[in-house]
């Protein structure tokens, strides 16, 4: 049987700002999801370690490194992504609140609250989600 799944990480980045906790988002400069926020992330290479790639996608999108980063899980839901079959490796990270830069694929990047956060692209709200319960 032949396979045709794509593998992609995603990165979600916490940093605290005046007592309150917010996530790095990206606005997708391209398609699907074109000008939505998503999680930093993107494709990983054939000669890549997952958590290299994830460390690249982040610094290539926001600008940003995180000293440490912890696998959440993978998650492949069929139809996550519309391009085809994929499943992501996400991981968590926390950083120092700092300014980030827009570059790669990403048209803008912002920190945001928790409390106002909105609509993410793919099943990145599942991924945030799961990356929150205690």
């Amino acid at each position: 049987m032949k396979q045709d799944i794509k593998l992609t990480v995603d990165a979600v980045i916490f940093a605290e700002r005046a007592g309150v906790k917010h996530v790095l988002l990206v606005q997708r400069k391209n398609p699907p999801f074109q000008d939505q926020w998503a999680l930093p992330g993107g494709f990983v290479e054939d000669d890549e370690d997952l958590e290299t790639a994830c460390r690249r996608e982040l610094t290539e999108e926001t600008g940003l490194d995180a000293e440490s980063l912890k696998q959440l899980g993978a998650f492949g839901k069929p139809g996550r992504d519309p391009r085809g079959r994929t499943v992501t490796v996400a991981y968590v990270g926390t950083v120092a609140y700092q300014l980030a830069k827009a570059a790669s694929d990403a048209k803008d990047v912002e920190w945001y609250p928790l409390d106002g956060l909105p609509t993410l692209a793919f099943d990145h709200g599942d991924i945030l989600s799961q990356a929150l319960l205690p």
